[in-house]
């Protein structure tokens, strides 16, 4: 029998709940973010009744769509894990909580001046492209610093770690050896108030916890297959 939303849900809640009584870690100090991207609306619904309440999205007008028919579910924080461009940055600046996936000033500039006043700061992590692959976003480690730096200056902004999409491997020992470099990363920086390693999916999450993920981004294990 296929297993219910709410069945895979539990069931990475305990992955997620595993990894941190291996590594150490205390319960709870891991935060899962159901990656909803290309899932209807009413999946989303069915996930928040379940009780999970942080969603990802990766395509800025789906995701603004399932946010007007999810206005009724206020305790909904919404992530943008998906590449920005700079021309979108007023909507992604207003109608989420968490972006993961700053990697130029300019964005952070925009996203910075276009938090509406009444709003809490936007919650940013920088995203680094930790496996140097040329199809993914993010900046690369030499530059980290100065980005932190100029980011954390910004006013509505809340700079609050780093996320990195690492390359693909079943290796366990490879796949912590990447998480490991941005969880180093994290710690060079000499910044207050960093306290988010976002990092960790479906087939890698034990192993981003086990090298301190803080919040892993999970889709197919909580959805089952895309819809597209």
């Amino acid at each position: 029998m296929t297993p219910t939303l709410s069945e895979r849900l539990h069931a990475v809640q305990e992955r997620i709940h595993a990894a941190e009584r291996a590594a150490g870690r205390p319960p709870g100090g891991v935060g899962l973010i159901a990656v909803s991207k290309t899932q209807p609306a009413a999946a989303i619904r069915a996930a928040v009744q379940a009780g999970q309440r942080d969603f990802g999205e990766n395509y800025l007008q789906e995701a603004l769509a399932k946010q007007a028919e999810l206005a009724d579910c206020p305790a909904i924080r919404w992530h943008f894990i998906g590449p920005i461009q700079s021309n979108k940055t007023r909507p992604i600046a207003t109608h989420f909580d968490w972006v993961h996936s700053v990697d130029r000033l300019k964005v952070a500039e925009r996203l910075s001046e276009q938090r509406p006043s009444q709003k809490p700061a936007l919650n940013i992590c920088l995203q680094v492209n930790i496996s140097h692959e040329d199809s993914k976003s993010g900046i690369n480690l030499a530059e980290l610093p100065e980005l932190a730096r100029a980011v954390a200056a910004l006013p509505r902004l809340r700079l609050r770690g780093l996320m990195a999409i690492p390359a693909p491997t079943a290796d366990p020992a490879s796949q912590r050896q990447a998480f490991r470099t941005l969880r180093l990363a994290l710690e060079n920086l000499d910044l207050p108030g960093l306290d988010t390693l976002s990092m960790g999916m479906s087939d890698d999450l034990e192993a981003a916890i086990l090298e301190g993920a803080t919040l892993v981004r999970v889709g197919t294990a909580v959805f089952g297959p895309r819809v597209r």
